[in-house]
């Protein structure tokens, strides 16, 4: 799966997640940038994207997140075997 294709399921899950069609996930994008998006949503998020991509992250992976450009690489290794 490419770069740019995780980003377009991203998006979409991200629309569903906060309600918000105006959303744009950049690699740079953190929670304090969108509005909805507490602790609360977080896991909803999560568990929206390891449904998305049939992937399962770990306790310690999820804490390490900074940004959506780091869990697109953690997607990018997960659906490609890596």
């Amino acid at each position: 799966m490419t770069t740019a294709e995780i980003y377009q399921q991203l998006t979409e899950v991200f629309h569903e997640v906060f309600e918000d069609q105006s959303i744009v996930p950049t690699p740079n994008l953190t929670a304090s940038d969108v509005e909805e998006w507490d602790s609360f949503n977080h896991i909803n998020l999560m568990v929206a994207v390891e449904s998305r991509f049939k992937i399962k992250f770990k306790t310690a992976e999820l804490e390490s997140l900074r940004n959506v450009g780091h869990l697109v690489e953690m997607i990018q290794k997960k659906v490609n075997g890596g």
